[in-house]
Order: structure tokens, then C-alpha cells, then sequence
């Protein structure tokens, strides 16, 4: 176990907190730990009949356009529960409206270097609009793909968004799902 024993904000925006803690290791030697401090977000795993609805954007920090489920967070000052955001953002990056949305758990994003986790919703009896993206998605695309090109993004290194593998790790081995 370790043992915070002071802490400070290094840095802070509206999204995340980035700290820094004096500790104590199990074993007694002191050290720091610097951290992100951030709140969970919402994934979306919107499921049609034949695949899955998908998302691509420019990622700034490895500047590159990935593929990804539609995922975010509430802006600032906004709040609510983790499935309205998953309505939330199913809409805002593609448009969509689910009749059905299952809560399939929570999973760590980072958990040596963050505090943020996700929430991972399997989305359903979609309904097809127009998406009402955040000024900042302007070059985000979305498309339907089937099964197997959703795998074929896997094993081709297409699809390299962490979250989006660990969501669809979750939704294969959902409880409700035929052996």
C-alpha cells in the first residue's frame, strides 16, 4: 500500500487536474507520484443487426485520425448521470437514438497514471438523425461497419483506440450472451 502523505496541483483546466503527491512505498522508501486527475466518460457500442456504427476524428496527441465508438464527457459545468451522457454523446458524434441501452460496466482507462474510468454502454434499436457535434468534432466522420470489417480494423492495426478494444472485450463476454 502506499501512503499519500502531501499533495499539490501541478496544473488544472476545465478538464483535468494533473497532481503530483509525496508518498510512502510499502517498503518505507518516500518517493512522488504525479497523476491526472479526471472524470469518467461514457463509450458507446452502437450495435446494428449486422455491426457496429463507428467514429473518426483527428487525435491531437498522437496526431493522427483514429477510428473509435462515439465516447466523451460532459463539458464543463454540465452534469448528469453516466447513461444520459452515453445518450448524450450516441447523438452528438453520430446521430443516433437508442431504444435500448444496457450498462455493460466500468473499466480503468489508465489506472497507473489517471483516475478516470469509463463507462461502457451496448446501444441498440438504433434510430438514424443528424449528428450535433461540438464545434471542436467539425472533421469527425462516422460509418457503419460490418462485423467483420470491425474485426478486419483490428487485426489490420486500424482500430487503436484502447478504450473502444476493451468495450468491445466487455460486450463479447457480456452475461447475456449465447455461449
Amino acid at each position: 500500500m502506499i501512503e499519500r502523505l502531501s499533495g499539490r496541483v501541478v496544473y488544472a483546466n476545465d478538464w483535468m487536474t494533473v497532481r503530483e503527491d509525496r508518498v510512502v512505498h510499502a517498503s518505507g522508501a518516500h518517493g512522488i507520484y504525479g497523476y491526472v486527475d479526471k472524470a469518467d466518460f461514457a463509450l458507446v457500442i452502437p450495435r446494428t443487426p449486422t455491426g457496429f456504427w463507428m467514429v473518426q476524428e483527428h487525435r491531437y496527441p498522437v496526431g493522427e485520425r483514429r477510428w473509435s465508438f462515439p465516447q466523451g464527457g460532459w463539458p464543463a459545468g454540465a452534469s448528469g448521470d453516466a447513461e444520459a451522457l452515453a445518450r448524450a454523446e450516441l447523438a452528438e458524434e453520430a446521430g443516433l437514438t437508442a431504444g435500448r441501452i444496457t450498462h455493460l460496466g466500468r473499466l480503468d482507462v489508465a489506472h497507473g497514471m489517471s483516475t478516470q474510468g469509463m463507462q461502457v454502454f451496448l446501444a441498440e434499436d438504433l434510430q438514424e438523425g443528424e449528428p450535433r457535434r461540438e464545434e471542436t468534432e467539425a472533421d469527425m466522420v462516422h460509418r457503419h461497419v460490418t462485423e467483420a470489417e470491425f474485426v478486419g480494423m483490428i487485426t489490420g492495426g486500424r482500430l487503436l483506440d484502447s478504450g473502444s478494444l476493451a468495450a468491445y472485450a466487455l460486450y463479447l463476454h457480456r452475461p447475456d450472451r449465447a455461449a
